[in-house]
């Protein structure tokens, strides 16, 4: 019933919503999506202000501080900004082309002097109607934040100050998309402001999890080995994806090479046989009378097939995206089934307890580390638990309650997270828990890798031999009825 009642409102946001706004009937769509963020910023805050109000009054902090701090990153102040366009040649004359968003003109042509480059132009970009603000490509991969940031320690570590380390940065890249991302740290570390909110300025491109642990890095002054720290934890997820990549390409190559072979014989193949058994005559066996079924519906509506099947695709791709009780369902069912389930829930007790041992250790709060493991998460189930354990928190209660005989928290982490607990090695306890379930996620993967081959494969016999044999006995049965006569 979730399931439907997720298609429900997926068709009205995508449907009925936008016709209303066209034809005046309500909100229009700006109205809609600032209502839609406001009430999620709302849920989330009186979730994590209760907790953080009870949870940090113990240690003497100032609660509005420490909530605005939480709940209030990734924002950025880009309010009051226009986009410029501009053409400037570099030091050795090479002639670029790009924008950049400040507060005036006079401010882009002061801070590219300042850049040392020559400015040819600069222009007010004109906005249209039609102007949509395109974020996709101005996000760092993984794998290029890794190295960025392992630059960047190796800078500071040299000597250089921040600034001209992110010049380097600037300069060095290839990349137009993080060229512009690297001048807008520069100006905004000229303006004065402190590394963290400058990356809190560029939020889209850099993860939460970043920007708060350069804030506390910031309170210790110790921000080169943050650096190395989150390098090395990014680089760990980059090769995790790559580990799954590596796993699931060659099945995926097989099952649509599968998938093609079938249709091509269910589509050109067999056609050729009907004309020869309907001129026989007799009663076709069920096996026969199916592939037939099957051939006739994809050689006439094979365009429909297709069109149907995109359409599900993409329905499913924005359910699971902007519908929350969808996404949680469909999380829960994969992560119930066997073999897979497992490396996902793996997966995501890895990420959680490295990424809840990287807060620890950089002495954030606990409610704090909650509140922004919370807001990293992407799957509904976890974010469940950590909602539950704001919960717990708030009326004085312990971390490892929230996880107590939950089935997507494995017993030996929770047994580990009540041991950190009780003798104050939180931190390191998670680090080691995170250690162990990612060797099991590497082996989980390794053995989808080793079990989806040959399913695949016994997929294709089972399919082709199916239809061979539909095809083969009235074959048979005909050859029998002409030696018999």
């Amino acid at each position: 019933m979730n399931v439907f009642i997720s298609v429900y409102h997926v068709l009205n946001d995508i449907f009925i919503s936008p016709l209303q706004g066209l034809l005046g009937k309500g909100k229009t769509r700006e109205e809609r999506k600032k209502d839609k963020e406001a009430k999620k910023v709302k849920e989330s805050t009186d979730l994590m202000s209760e907790a953080i109000k009870n949870a940090t009054s113990l240690s003497g902090k100032d609660t509005s501080e420490v909530l605005k701090n939480v709940l209030n990153d990734g924002e950025g102040d880009r309010e009051g900004l226009s986009t410029f366009n501009y053409v400037i040649k570099d030091s050795y004359g090479k002639t670029i082309k790009s924008t950049f968003d400040a507060r005036s003109r006079s401010e882009v042509e002061a801070f590219l002097i300042n850049e040392g480059y020559q400015v040819e132009s600069i222009e007010l970009k004109k906005k249209t109607k039609l102007d949509m603000e395109i974020t996709f490509g101005l996000k760092f991969k993984t794998g290029d934040l890794s190295f960025a940031l392992t630059q960047l320690s190796t800078y500071i570590k040299a000597g250089i100050p921040l600034i001209d380390s992110v010049r380097i940065l600037a300069k060095q890249t290839t990349k137009l998309s993080q060229r512009k991302i690297y001048e807008k740290l520069v100006f905004d570390l000229v303006a004065g402001e402190n590394f963290s909110k400058a990356l809190e300025n560029q939020s889209d491109a850099f993860p939460r999890l970043l920007i708060n642990m350069v804030k506390a890095s910031e309170m210790t002054g110790d921000l080169p080995s943050t650096l190395d720290e989150m390098s090395d934890y990014y680089n760990s997820i980059e090769q995790t994806r790559k580990q799954m990549i590596a796993a699931l390409t060659y099945p995926t190559i097989i099952f649509i090479f599968a998938v093609l072979v079938v249709a091509f014989i269910l589509i050109w193949v067999v056609p050729n046989f009907v004309s020869m058994f309907a001129e026989a005559g007799g009663e076709l066996p069920w096996i026969t009378k199916f592939t037939i079924g099957a051939s006739n519906i994809l050689s006439k509506y094979y365009l429909i097939v297709m069109l149907v099947l995109l359409i599900a695709g993409i329905a499913y791709f924005i359910a699971y995206k902007n519908v929350k009780s969808f996404r949680k369902t469909m999380q829960i069912f994969y992560m119930r089934l066997p073999v897979i389930g497992n490396v996902m829930i793996y997966n995501e007790v890895t990420m959680f307890t490295k990424t809840f041992a990287q807060l620890l250790n950089h002495s954030v709060h606990i409610t704090d580390s909650m509140a922004i493991l919370s807001k990293i998460s992407n799957n509904e189930v976890y974010k469940e638990i950590i909602a539950n354990t704001m919960n717990t928190l708030s009326k004085g209660g312990k971390i490892s309650e929230s996880f107590r005989g939950h089935w997507a928290f494995p017993i030996v982490a929770y047994e580990m997270l009540v041991t950190g607990e009780s003798t104050g090695q939180l931190g390191a306890m998670m680090e080691r828990v995170s250690d162990h379930f990612n060797n099991l996620h590497k082996n989980a993967v390794t053995q989808i890798k080793s079990l989806i081959e040959p399913i695949t494969i016994i997929f294709l016999a089972v399919a082709v031999g199916f239809i061979l044999l539909s095809i083969f006995i009235p074959m048979f049965s005909l050859y029998s009825a002409v030696e018999g006569a």
